[in-house]
């Protein structure tokens, strides 16, 4: 996976060094001598991951990383400082200014790379979501929406599988005052909870002594419920070739024997941060779905919804040469409803009516409201026949049962008409919907409140 890489120092042999390692594993470079020139090259979009020197004369690292966080335009970018300090005091203060990773001089070649594909898929997932989303947002609401929230990464649920009880038990004496730690010995048993158990972050010993702990980190990714569950491995300081492999398996960082305290808490706040922002963006993207589809007076689904299923459902029906039958409900007289009573009573109305057809519906059936009045009902494996009666006890209900309109509990009586239409040899989604439409029209027309049929 390539991606275009910022590296920041004003040292320039430095500069070469990280230019010609990272040119060498296919990624694209850019160079910037210090911290202003980085924030215009960053705030222009040119770049997916920055490496930021530390130590630099004016604007120093911490302070354009500061920079880089605190721009709603740039703050989704990965920046990693790239340090001579080595102090905890040190790593704390990057995590104050906002940075995803850190690296030590002298760069350890297998470090560098590593923490860079790491971040550059992460990158990819970011922009695929903040593409997702924007695409229902107004050009005015985007920049809120995508901001990234102050988030400490803590008080994350940590799941630990170490079949080694003194290695299990400094990982958690170092994360259990931050975090929720479970520890699991037993790699299938581990795969089932992470699965089950709504855990936040998958720490894992690639050591394990009675399973093969890159398969588990493989099966973890190839889950549906736990593919975007952020991975840390464990392995040994010498152990290069496995460290490369797990980051070709999809592993999101690593940390390498014997552990420090203060990385191993940095790199887990690290991958929390990074879980709970791209999961911000999946509910954005969850609601810009909900938001299209959906019609927020009733939390029915709306006309775009039928036109998108409907013919799904035809074409499944045809396939297997079952009945399908469709319902248009239309309230009767609606509009007197809101000249006399008033829209917000109306909307009571609507909202009632949704939800007495609701009741009606089966696990299968679809139930949208197409607008103003008007609603629509799709059973599948139901004949016309069925249809009708199911129709005729709601038409029925309405008619009897008067709807509340207000907090004073003033109620009004409505009906409604109903045309219903059967799935034909060739029926197609629109001429279904117009033989349903047409017996709808002969409802009203011939007194309102009834149901009519028109067969294929």
């Amino acid at each position: 996976m390539t991606a275009r890489i910022l590296v920041v120092d004003d040292i320039p042999p430095n500069v070469k060094l990280l230019e010609a390692r990272l040119s060498a594993e296919y990624f694209d470079v850019l160079t910037a001598a210090n911290g202003p020139e980085a924030l215009g090259i960053c705030a222009e979009g040119s770049c997916d991951i920055v490496l930021l020197d530390v130590m630099m004369p004016g604007m120093d690292g911490f302070e354009v990383c500061r920079r880089i966080k605190n721009n709603p335009a740039t703050a989704h970018l990965p920046v990693v400082m790239v340090t001579a300090l080595d102090q905890p005091a040190d790593r704390v203060r990057g995590l104050e200014a906002g940075a995803d990773d850190f690296l030590t001089k002298p760069i350890d070649e297998v470090a560098l790379v590593a923490r860079v594909k790491s971040l550059a898929r992460l990158k990819v997932v970011i922009d695929e979501l903040r593409s997702g989303a924007s695409k229902a947002l107004s050009p005015g609401a985007r920049e809120g929406a995508f901001a990234m929230t102050a988030d400490d990464g803590k008080k994350g649920r940590i799941l630990l599988v170490d079949d080694r009880a003194s290695s299990s038990e400094r990982i958690v004496q170092a994360l259990s005052p931050h975090h929720e730690v479970t520890v699991e010995t037993d790699a299938h048993r581990a795969l089932f909870k992470a699965a089950e158990d709504d855990c936040d972050l998958f720490v894992v010993s690639l050591g394990l002594e009675n399973y093969d702990g890159l398969r588990l980190c493989s099966q973890i990714r190839s889950l549906e419920r736990t593919r975007n569950l952020p991975i840390l491995a464990i392995a040994e300081a010498d152990d290069r070739t496995r460290v490369l492999r797990a980051l070709d398996l999809g592993v999101n960082d690593y940390l390498a024997r014997p552990i420090d305290r203060n990385e191993l808490l940095a790199r887990a706040q690290t991958q929390l941060r990074h879980k709970r922002y791209a999961d911000s963006l999946r509910n954005k993207v969850q609601q810009s779905i909900e938001l299209a589809l959906v019609d927020p007076l009733t939390g029915l689904n709306n006309r775009r919804f039928l036109e998108t299923h409907l013919a799904t459902m035809l074409d499944q029906a045809q396939r297997r040469r079952a009945p399908l039958s469709l319902m248009i409900f239309d309230i009767d007289h609606f509009k007197n409803v809101n000249d006399t009573h008033g829209h917000d009573c109306g909307d009571e109305v609507l909202k009632g009516f949704a939800d007495r057809l609701r009741g009606v519906i089966r696990g299968g059936d679809l139930l949208c409201r197409l607008g103003g009045e008007e609603f629509v009902i799709v059973m599948p494996n139901s004949s016309l026949e069925i249809a009708a009666k199911v129709a005729e006890r709601t038409r029925s209900a309405i008619q009897e049962e008067p709807f509340v309109i207000d907090s004073a509990g003033r109620t009004i009586s409505i009906t409604v008409s109903i045309g219903i239409a059967g799935r034909g040899p060739d029926s197609d989604p629109d001429s279904l919907y117009r033989r349903a439409d047409r017996a709808l029209y002969r409802s009203k027309s011939e007194g309102r409140n009834r149901v009519t049929a028109d067969a294929a």
